[in-house]
C-alpha cells in the first residue's frame, strides 16, 4: 500500500532546500509538473499499457536520467522549449516553460527522486492525492500568492455534494484554477455509493463532463496534470480547459451544471504605458449584450456570465464575497434580474478565515435556472 503522506513529505522535503537557493514553492511545483508528466509517460509507454504518447525519442525520460551536470542542464532546457511547441495538451503542459532549477545536482537529484517511483503502478486516487497535497501545501505558503487559485477542498465537496450531479451531464468551470471542482465532481459521480456507472456513462464522465477557463499558464497547466493523474481526458486529445477569458465573449456552450469560485477583487484591469512612458491601469468593463448591467466588478460580471452559459434547467453553486449582491447600481439590476430569471435557494454564509487569503468573507450562492414563480411551494 501506497503511503501516500510520506510521498508527499519526500517530494517536499525538496523544496526547503530548493526555496534557500532562490527557487520558489510555485516554481517547484512547475518543474514537479514537468518531471512527473515525463516519467508517466515513459512508464505508460511499457507494458502492460503500451500507450504511445507524442513525446519524440530525443525528449524520453530514459534520456533525461541518463544525463549529469551541464549536459542535464542544457538538454532540460531544450526538451522544455521543444515540446511547449508540441500539439493537443501535451504542449499546453509544456506551454510557456522554462528550467528554475539551475542547478544541475539538484535537479538530478529531484530527476532520481521521481524516478525512483512507479507512479503508474498506484490508484488513480493515490496519484491525485499525492499531487493535490502538493498544491494544497504550496497554497498555505502565503507568500507564494497561489491561494488565489486554491479552493478548500472541504468547502468544494460540500459544494459539489449540494448540487448532486447526475451521470451524463455536462459540468463547467469558468475560473478553474488548478481543477478542484472537477476532480471533485468525478470523484463524486465515480464513487459506487453515489452511482453505479454503466460503459457509456464512465466515458462520458472521462471523455465529455468537464470544460473549464482558465488564464493563468501555472494553474491551468498544474489543472491539466490534476486532470491526467486522475485518467479524466487524453492526454493527446483536445482539451477541455481553455486558455482564453470566459468573460470575453458570448457563449456558444451551455452547461448541466457550474460550479466556480471566480478570483476574488472588486474590479478587473489591465496595464498599459501611456504617453509619457509611465504604467496606468484601467477599469476592464466587458460590454456583453446578453448581460443584465455593464459594470467592472469582476464578480457581477462571472455571476452574469454563469447565467448565459446554464442549460434551461441547470444548477449553480458559486463563491462570491460578502455583500456583493446587496451593493446598488449595477449589483442592484444583477441581483432583481437573478432573483426574477432563477430559482435562488440558498445563501450559504461562509467562516471567516475559510480561505487562505486573511480577511476574506464569503458566500456561496445556489441557484437553479427556473423562474421562481414556476417553483412548487412546499407547506
Amino acid at each position: 500500500m501506497t503511503n501516500t503522506s510520506a510521498i508527499v513529505s519526500k517530494v517536499w522535503s525538496y523544496a526547503h532546500v530548493l526555496r534557500d537557493a532562490g527557487v520558489g514553492y510555485g516554481d517547484y511545483l512547475e518543474q514537479l509538473t514537468y518531471l512527473l508528466f515525463l516519467k508517466m509517460a515513459d512508464e505508460y509507454s511499457k507494458p502492460p499499457y503500451d500507450r504511445k504518447l507524442p513525446i519524440p525519442e530525443k525528449y524520453k525520460w530514459e534520456k533525461l536520467v541518463s544525463k549529469k551536470g551541464a549536459d542535464l542542464e542544457s538538454h532540460y532546457t531544450e526538451l522544455l522549449r521543444e515540446l511547449s511547441q508540441a500539439r493537443g495538451i501535451l504542449g499546453q503542459i509544456f506551454t510557456k516553460s522554462q528550467n528554475k532549477i539551475q542547478d544541475p545536482a539538484m535537479l538530478s537529484r529531484i530527476i532520481g527522486m521521481i524516478d525512483n517511483e512507479n507512479w503508474s503502478m498506484m490508484g488513480t486516487d493515490v496519484k491525485g492525492k499525492i499531487y493535490e497535497g502538493l498544491l494544497e501545501k504550496n497554497a498555505e505558503d502565503v507568500k507564494s500568492g497561489a491561494g488565489q487559485y486554491f479552493t478548500p477542498r472541504s468547502l468544494i465537496m460540500a459544494m459539489v455534494e449540494c448540487i448532486h450531479p447526475e451521470p451524463e451531464k455536462t459540468i463547467c468551470d469558468p475560473a478553474c484554477g488548478t481543477g478542484g471542482f472537477f476532480l471533485a465532481s468525478y470523484d463524486f459521480l465515480s464513487n459506487p455509493e453515489n452511482y453505479r456507472l454503466n460503459t457509456e456513462q464512465k466515458k462520458f464522465l472521462k471523455d465529455r463532463t468537464f470544460s473549464g477557463n482558465e488564464i493563468v499558464a501555472g494553474a491551468r497547466r498544474m489543472c491539466l496534470m490534476n486532470m491526467f493523474l486522475h485518467n479524466i481526458g487524453e492526454i493527446d486529445g483536445e482539451s477541455y480547459v481553455s486558455p482564453t477569458d470566459s468573460l470575453i465573449s458570448v457563449p456558444s456552450e451551455r452547461y448541466d451544471y457550474v460550479l466556480t469560485n471566480p478570483p476574488f477583487g472588486k474590479k478587473s484591469s489591465m496595464s498599459f504605458t501611456n504617453e509619457e512612458g509611465e504604467q496606468e491601469k484601467e477599469d476592464l468593463v466587458y460590454n456583453r449584450q446578453d448581460f443584465w448591467a455593464t459594470s467592472s466588478n469582476k464578480q457581477l460580471n462571472f455571476l452574469q456570465h454563469i447565467h448565459t452559459i446554464l442549460k434551461s434547467d441547470g444548477c449553480v453553486a458559486v463563491v462570491l464575497p460578502d455583500n456583493v449582491l446587496f451593493e446598488g447600481g449595477a449589483g442592484e439590476t444583477v441581483r432583481k434580474n437573478l432573483l426574477a430569471s432563477t430559482y435562488l435557494h440558498t445563501i450559504l454564509r461562509l467562516p471567516t478565515g475559510i480561505f487562505y487569503k486573511q480577511g476574506v468573507k464569503a458566500n456561496v450562492l445556489f441557484f437553479e435556472n427556473k423562474p421562481a414563480s414556476k417553483i412548487p411551494r412546499t407547506k
